[in-house]
């Protein structure tokens, strides 16, 4: 497939048109990225947004895999003499790696089979005999291919060599695997039985121990599931449609006689089916149904990291930073408003009523030192206490006290990255120094810190680690780049993330920032090591420097659009300070005076709303937000009861929300509103917050069950009764003691409940 080939392609499958896909894959093949693209080269694209340019992207990589894939049994065929005219207009004219692959099968180089065997005894003429099937008697066409010499004592064994060979056609027939793939992909059942012996450690699997549903319909997190209890020698798992409706398919394409020999050719069908198709074709199918799963969670996964990256930023603030804790104290930090550490100690507040007195004369004077604005404490180990101690606090000026996530600090503490910022001290103060900076700015901290650990993923160490690092990695890069970073405060981890940038640039820059000061203009990115005019290009209009000698240097306008205002200004007869302020000399422009055959509307309508707003932040604003007082433990909760809450984590079957009790609770999808929900995450995204009604507490299993319905308790759906053939949902279920389950048709199975099959997505939420 030519590249021209490639681009029309796409565009059908896109819903784009071709010259979109070109200038795409062109702007790739120069090292363009993809916010890059999206944002500043929009005439050459069509003005395609981020999400698309990615697919492209993808899709672009995906047919040169096919592509390499293709050169590879051409080369093949070639080598070994096998390529005729005919073969290679197949080879070249399939439209899949799958397709691909079974043209190839028959001429692969293998291993010794049965069917090998078999031509080694001379039996391919008598198995191309009985396949014909014109009524020949086998037994009779058997009986001379009989030669102890070769290997074949009997008529029945010459047979059996026949069928093998028969069977092995058969299984490299190309319309047979098609038909066969059509079949699983479309009507397998998934069907999970529980290995003998492991009931009891496999508890958490419990209903999976007798489970079946189409592989078609079969959700991701359920998918992911079975695979882990397979992976973990709980489960068996098969993948296999009807075998009735398989064995017509591949009779009505084989067995075309009423005789014995056509009898001879039944049996190969059936064996080329059992032994050989089903299982080619149930590898597929689970591959196939493993990258639909992935897929999904790694959508899911990335969603919440986008919507937790751009949770709204306190801002510069001076702020104190705490890691509670009640044996060991509080870790707490005082940090300017640049984020730099300025103090550090250790206060223990929970210790007894005088030391909590003198601790808070301690905090009071460490608030008034350093004029601490807030206080972010995190949400670990005697958090709310902590929170609660703080905010008693009899300050001189108020002092915003705010509740942080933690996920993810202890990891970001031990890694390279904080032991290099903060090479004296010690792990405690690196994550005093994180919670205190992920209130600032939740973006510039979470970045050093891998997505995987930050915990809004659900199975992320069972999906494809190369898919999700690339998910991820592209979400974090499209949040960066669409924010802005400050040129004069950026970490080299965040710096790292923007368009043209890789970790030896970017710490490259911060050295030049060291020796030389503070970036005055984006001209001065020029003079640094390795930085060339390539990279400029790409990373320049992502760079801000709020003070910079040019105005525009604070803005997401990039240096080559910079004539293109100063002509604005000159043409309505004021300077670009006076366009910035007045919106009065804005409204007087015609951007379309200013068309070029590079510079087009789109973006001379995004210097228009820069101008306007340069520099904007596009976060939301932050709001204050506190837990219910009182409500500290999950012996402290009670049906019915109405509280705030954080949204900390989505996936496919609810969300997650912090209540304040060390505990996240699970709003279980058919809790998250009055009507039928689909996707959770239409009704909340991450870092949201909420208020919940409690509907059931499992104190010994550290289980909460939450509702988003208005009017949960009052409507008597607490603990919904199950339909006809389905459990009832969140913690109503109770579990079956004896593991036993009713035999169940495919796609009649009992949908898991939170008691089981859910257990370990709840346990890696802290819920199991």
């Amino acid at each position: 497939m030519s590249n021209t080939q490639f681009i029309s392609r796409i565009a059908e499958e896109q819903k784009i048109a071709p010259h979109q896909v070109r200038a795409v894959a062109d702007l790739l093949a120069d090292g363009s990225t993809i916010p890059f693209i999206a944002r500043y080269r929009k005439e050459a694209t069509g003005s395609l947004d981020e999400v698309v340019v990615a697919s492209v992207r993808d899709r672009l990589n995906q047919l040169r895999e096919i592509e390499d894939t293709r050169e590879m049994i051409l080369n093949s065929l070639e080598k070994h003499g096998h390529l005729t005219d005919e073969l290679k207009e197949k080879v070249l004219a399939a439209d899949s790696a799958a397709v691909l692959a079974d043209i190839y099968l028959p001429y692969k180089p293998k291993r010794r089979t049965k069917a090998t065997i078999a031509r080694e005894k001379g039996l391919e003429p008598l198995a191309e005999l009985i396949l014909e099937q014109t009524g020949v008697n086998p037994d009779q066409a058997g009986a001379p291919y009989v030669d102890a010499e070769k290997g074949v004592a009997s008529v029945d064994e010459a047979l059996a060599g026949a069928r093998d060979i028969i069977a092995e056609t058969v299984n490299e027939n190309e319309d047979a695997r098609a038909r066969m793939r059509k079949l699983f992909f479309t009507k397998a059942t998934i069907a999970c039985r529980v290995v003998k012996g492991m009931e009891e450690t496999g508890a958490k699997y419990r209903d999976y121990f007798d489970w079946q549903e189409p592989v078609a319909t079969v959700p991701s997190h359920r998918m992911l599931a079975m695979r882990r209890g397979e992976s973990e020698d709980v489960l068996i798992l098969r993948i296999l449609p009807d075998e009735e409706e398989a064995m017509g398919q591949l009779q009505d394409l084989f067995v075309t006689g009423e005789g014995e020999d056509a009898a001879q050719v039944r049996v190969a069908v059936k064996d080329a089916y059992k032994r050989l198709l089903s299982r080619s074709m149930e590898t597929e199918t689970r591959l196939a149904a493993k990258e639909k799963a992935d897929k999904a969670a790694i959508a899911v996964f990335a969603e919440n990291l986008r919507q937790l990256l751009l949770a709204p930023p306190l801002g510069a603030k001076r702020v104190m930073g705490i890691d509670p804790g009640f044996r060991t104290g509080c870790k707490l930090v005082c940090l300017d408003r640049q984020g730099k550490l300025l103090h550090y100690d250790t206060v223990f507040p929970h210790m007894s009523e005088k030391k909590t007195r003198e601790e808070t004369e301690r905090i009071k004077a460490l608030c008034q030192q350093f004029e601490i604005e807030a206080i972010a404490v995190g949400n670990g180990t005697a958090g709310r206490e902590t929170e609660a101690f703080v905010r008693a606090v009899p300050f001189e000026k108020p002092v915003q006290v705010i509740m942080v996530n933690e996920s993810g600090a202890s990891i970001y503490s031990a890694s390279d990255a904080a032991r290099e910022e903060f090479p004296d001290h010690d792990l405690t103060v690196r994550g005093a120094v994180s919670i205190g900076r992920r209130l600032m700015d939740p973006l510039a901290e979470l970045v050093k810190i891998d997505a995987k650990s930050i915990g809004v993923g659900q199975y992320q160490h069972d999906v494809d680690p190369v898919a999700l690092k690339q998910s991820l990695d592209d979400v974090v890069m499209s949040c960066v780049n669409g924010v802005g970073v400050d040129l004069n405060r950026a970490s080299a981890q965040l710096l790292t993330y923007v368009s043209g940038l890789n970790s030896g640039v970017a710490k490259n820059i911060i050295a030049y920032r060291e020796k030389n000061g503070s970036f005055k203009s984006r001209k001065q990115l020029l003079e640094v090591p390795r930085l060339g005019p390539v990279a400029f290009v790409q990373c320049a209009g992502f760079l801000r420097i709020p003070d910079g000698e040019n105005p525009l240097d604070a803005s997401a306008v990039h240096p080559e659009s910079y004539h293109i205002v100063h002509a604005m200004a000159k043409d309505a007869g004021a300077t670009v300070e006076d366009l910035i302020k007045s919106a009065q000399i804005r409204n007087r422009i015609d951007i379309s005076q200013y068309v070029t055959d590079t510079v087009g509307l789109p973006t001379l309508k995004d210097i228009m709303d820069e101008l306007a707003k340069p520099g904007r932040d596009p976060r939301e604003k932050f709001e204050e937000f506190s837990f219910a007082e009182g409500v500290e433990q999950i012996g402290d909760l009670k049906p019915g009861m109405k509280l705030p809450g954080i949204v900390t984590n989505i996936t496919a079957f609810g969300a997650f929300v912090d209540v304040g009790v060390h505990q996240d609770g699970l709003v279980h999808i058919s809790q998250m509103a009055d009507r039928f929900v689909k996707n959770p995450a239409d009704i909340v995204k991450v870092q949201q917050k909420v208020t919940v009604t409690v509907l059931e507490v499992d104190a010994d299993r550290k289980r909460i069950a939450l509702s988003l319905k208005k009017d949960a308790m009052r409507t008597g759906d607490a603990i919904p009764e199950p339909a006809a053939g389905k459990s009832k949902s969140a913690t109503a279920r109770p579990v079956e003691k004896s593991g036993k389950h009713q035999k169940r048709k495919p796609g009649q199975g009992k949908k898991p409940s939170y008691a089981g099959p859910l257990a370990e997505a709840l346990r890696k939420s802290g819920l199991k």
